[in-house]
């Protein structure tokens, strides 16, 4: 299987996360940045409205419209209120970093069974994974400028700018403008030049330098023509979404300098092997390219220092530092299959044992203790938790074994089909979750009763509603519909706040409607997610 992996590399890159979740994602529910995505490119659809685009019928600006063009493509073809279809175009961006990362450790002169661990090891790790239902921008603006990068790293190398290679450049720069405006320019961009310098030394003649800055302003203002546009479209809302956004990055979940610093954990079942991967002075002897290995540390510092200079911080925006840390890991990673077998130092070997036996560990306990949360009443279910159950004692097994045989080269690809198993058979089981109070507001489309809220209720239920749904505390007054009855949605459970209406209309109570999995009183539980409704009728 490991022969045929490396055999063909861009193919086992793109079906490991088609074959993790791209048939099981939807099991996840939909979170609020996604909500807000999907809002947008059903919008987009329904109002025609591609360019000035909105949610719930209000203008949204704060994030640029590509991720959203690409989602309401996708909705087009396979159905808008298909999660599965939404959350696609980022798991193919998912495997585009995978695969763009096997192309640039390839180009960085390393072997090719290094290049696809590498590949392996930046679409495995938790919050590369997590970023593309938790902020979807992320995922293309990030996918977008590794491939502009892996375009400038060649251009780099041969001192030249040819068409292709600079249209491409200017293109997939384009593009990750045009997501999420300069965050990736900032943090991926910035980051990798100067790490490249350090490296391996700028070079070429000052015409070639001043090719390159061109391409790079070229691909800029091709990118922020949309800004450009919906200043001059819609000049007042424009400019008061862009100056709370602005004032966001220095008032805004303000953190320390030194917040970032725990970053290696992000990267999830490799937490381990990357803090290691991370020890200079220990590695700079131990690896196969000392350049590369340099310039990929540098590469990952650099990008966290830059991070953690903002004021506004938050984990996920740690996600691009991920990227350049797959390198590093994936040099630790080749070490150890080079030379596990023959370190004898227990402090060398030690963490080895820790990363991969925690893992084996965690396999073997689900499948031990699992039984004892199986759901017995569902017979289709039940197949589901013990085939899991079954694949990861195996895989815990087999790790053990080949652990205590030193093959770490295998390990390491029972560590991928761990995932692997992990989204593909186990996270359908994540609807078992789901409290006994769920109910979600898309009942509410068979009423043919009209539905207005009260004021703002969260995205998540305006997407599961599956239509706009019109505010009637509005910041100019109160808005008074024009039907005789209608439902009225609020996210309080106190009617008080909706006695204003109480002068015209009768208020019943009529149910409340939970998009809660969690339970009430956990840290997963969110109000935002429980909404009342309410039956009002003109008074006569």
């Amino acid at each position: 299987m490991i022969k045929l992996i490396e055999k063909y590399p861009i193919l086992s890159l793109v079906l490991f996360v088609i074959i993790m979740l791209g048939f099981t994602i939807d099991a996840i529910p939909v979170t609020i940045m996604e909500a807000r995505n999907f809002i947008s490119a059903r919008e987009m659809l329904t109002d025609d409205n591609w360019i000035l685009t909105t949610m719930n019928g209000e203008a949204r600006y704060q994030k640029p419209p590509l991720p959203t063009w690409i989602t309401a493509f996708f909705g087009m073809l396979f159905g808008i209120k298909s999660v599965l279809a939404l959350r696609w175009p980022a798991l193919l961006f998912l495997a585009s970093i995978g695969v763009t990362t096997f192309f640039l450790s390839k180009r960085m002169e390393l072997p090719k069974s290094h290049s696809i661990i590498n590949g392996f090891i930046v679409i495995s790790s938790f919050y590369v994974i997590g970023i593309i239902i938790e902020a979807p921008w992320d995922i293309y603006t990030h996918g977008f400028m590794l491939m502009a990068l892996y375009q400038l790293y060649i251009m780099f190398k041969q001192q030249k700018t040819s068409i292709i290679h600079s249209l491409l450049f200017v293109l997939f720069l384009a593009g990750s403008v045009l997501s999420k405006g300069p965050v990736s320019l900032y943090v991926l961009f910035l980051s990798f030049v100067i790490a490249y310098a350090i490296a391996f030394k700028l070079k070429g003649n000052l015409l070639h330098v001043l090719k390159l800055i061109s391409l790079l302003i070229f691909g800029i203002v091709l990118g922020g023509w949309w800004y450009f546009h919906v200043r001059i479209a819609d000049p007042e809302t424009f400019a008061s979404i862009a100056s709370k956004e602005t004032s966001n990055w220095s008032s805004y979940n303000v953190r320390p300098f030194y917040y970032y610093w725990s970053f290696f954990v992000q990267s999830g079942i490799w937490t381990i092997v990357a803090f290691v991967s991370l020890i200079y002075p220990y590695m700079k002897s131990r690896v196969s390219n000392l350049k590369a290995y340099r310039f990929s540390f540098f590469w990952t510092i650099i990008a966290v220092v830059l991070l953690s200079v903002i004021p506004e911080k938050k984990s996920r925006y740690l996600m691009p530092v991920l990227i350049p840390l797959a390198f590093n890991i994936g040099f630790y990673i080749d070490y150890l299959i080079r030379e596990f077998k023959n370190m004898k130092d227990k402090r060398e070997v030690f963490p080895v044992y820790v990363q991969f036996g925690i893992i084996a560990v965690v396999a073997l306990l689900f499948g031990i203790i699992g039984f004892k949360l199986a759901p017995f009443d569902d017979r289709l279910v039940l197949i589901n938790f013990i085939l899991i159950q079954i694949i990861l004692v195996v895989i815990g097994i087999a790790m053990l074994w080949y652990l205590k045989r030193k093959n770490i080269k295998v390990v390491f690809y029972l560590c991928i089909a761990f995932m692997m198993s992990l989204g593909a058979v186990g996270l359908p089981l994540a609807k078992l979750t789901l409290q006994d109070d769920y109910k979600p507001v898309s009942e509410l489309q068979n009423t043919y009763m009209p539905l207005y809220s009260w004021s703002d209720v969260s995205p998540e239920a305006i997407y599961n509603y599956g239509d706009k749904i019109q505010k009637i505390k509005t910041p100019k007054g109160i808005f008074i519909p024009k039907e005789e009855e209608f439902n009225l949605l609020t996210g309080t459970e106190n009617p008080e706040e909706i006695e204003t209406l109480s002068r015209f209309y009768h208020i019943v109570y009529l149910a409340t409607y939970d998009l809660n999995t969690a339970e009430k009183g956990t840290r997963s539980h969110r109000s935002r997610l429980v909404n009342k409704l309410y039956r009002l009728s003109r008074k006569k």
